[in-house]
């Protein structure tokens, strides 16, 4: 394991969202979509379940989709930011199946402000450990999906979005029996 439990379900989270919109897909275009996603990685707490609420996690989307390929210094001003708009103020909860982690937001508090302070928080641990390099791209043609390699050996190239390593796999495969036949 790179980081704490909780920073890479973070990190997993934002990459999923971010992916929503790789490659001119739009992952959530509906209220319906937004619900599927938040269950799918877990997100409790308050809802406004309108318009307005999943338009603001597109913006936070885009954001974080800048931040992914960002250099140091833009991404610390970023994640600041983001924990500045927030308020977030860290803390030690538990909850669920979770053991102690941090929160820094209340569940009440608006589910961009959430979800934006857990991208944050867990941003602020790749940056501090100087591990930004494990934030990527997936190397695969006509692919722009974000890639978070958590390997041991730092080796993760293919995004998780679809076949783009089966279909690298297959194409070396098939150049090297071209060469040899």
């Amino acid at each position: 394991m790179v980081f704490a439990p909780d920073t890479e379900v973070a990190l997993r989270t934002v990459v999923n969202l971010v992916n929503s919109a790789a490659n001119g897909s739009e992952g959530l275009a509906t209220q319906a979509d937004l619900d599927h996603f938040l269950a799918a990685e877990g997100f409790s707490g308050s809802r406004a379940r309108d318009g307005d609420e999943l338009e603001s996690v597109r913006r936070l989307r885009h954001e974080l989709s800048e931040l992914w390929t960002a250099d140091e210094d833009a991404a610390v001003k970023t994640v600041n930011r983001l924990l500045q708009e927030a308020h977030a103020l860290p803390q030690l909860v538990k909850h669920d199946d979770w053991d102690w982690h941090l929160h820094a937001t209340t569940p009440e508090a608006p589910l961009v402000y959430r979800m934006s302070t857990e991208a944050a928080m867990a941003l602020a641990d790749v940056i501090r450990g100087k591990e930004m390099d494990r934030m990527r791209t997936c190397e695969a043609e006509n692919c722009d999906a974000a890639v978070l390699d958590l390997s041991r050996n730092r080796s993760k190239r293919y995004c998780d979005t679809g076949n783009c390593a089966n279909r690298a796999h297959v194409a070396a495969y098939r150049a090297r029996q071209a060469a040899t036949g």
